[in-house]
C-alpha cells in the first residue's frame, strides 16, 4: 500500500511573518520543540528557516539576533510536495535538491512539512537516523 506525505507530516506547522526576529523564531523553536517554521507573509508563503538557517545566516555573520529579521534568515528558494503525493516522491524531491524538510502545500495554503527524521522513523526506524529522530530532544 503507498503511503502518502499527508501520513507522516508534521501538520499544522508553526509560521511566523517575515519581520519577526531571529532571537524571537529561535525562542519559538525551542518552547515548541521544532527545528523549523514556515515564513509566512499574509496568505503567501514566502520561505522556510531552520535552526541551521539562523546560525549560519545570522548568528554566524555577527548580526543582532533581536535586530535582524528572518527574512533575512530564511531559504525562499522553496521545493514543496503536496499532501497526496507518496512518500518515494518525498524522497526523490529531497534527494534531487539536497534538502531536508520540505513544506506540504495544498493549493497556495501550507498544511504541513515532512523531514528527513519523519521519513526515516516511517522507513526505517531502526537506522541510526530513525533512532535519532524518534528520541526525545535535549533539553
Amino acid at each position: 500500500m503507498t503511503q502518502h506525505v499527508r501520513d507522516i507530516m508534521t501538520a499544522a506547522p508553526v509560521t511566523v511573518e517575515p519581520q519577526a526576529s531571529v532571537a524571537n523564531v529561535a525562542r519559538l523553536m525551542r518552547d515548541q520543540n521544532i527545528g523549523a517554521v514556515l515564513v509566512m507573509e499574509k496568505d503567501h508563503l514566502r520561505g522556510l528557516v531552520s535552526d541551521r538557517d539562523l546560525v549560519v545566516r545570522a548568528l554566524a555573520q555577527g548580526t543582532d539576533p533581536e535586530q535582524t529579521t528572518v527574512a533575512n534568515a530564511c531559504s525562499d528558494d522553496l521545493v514543496t510536495i503536496g499532501p497526496d503525493d507518496d512518500l518515494d516522491r518525498a524522497v526523490e524531491v529531497m534527494r534531487e535538491y539536497s534538502i531536508r524538510r520540505i513544506p506540504v502545500v495544498e493549493g497556495d495554503h501550507p498544511v504541513g512539512i515532512v523531514s528527513l527524521g519523519d521519513l526515516a522513523i516511517e522507513r526505517d526506524p531502526r537506522s541510526v537516523l530513525g533512532d535519532i529522530s524518534a528520541a526525545r530532544p535535549n533539553e
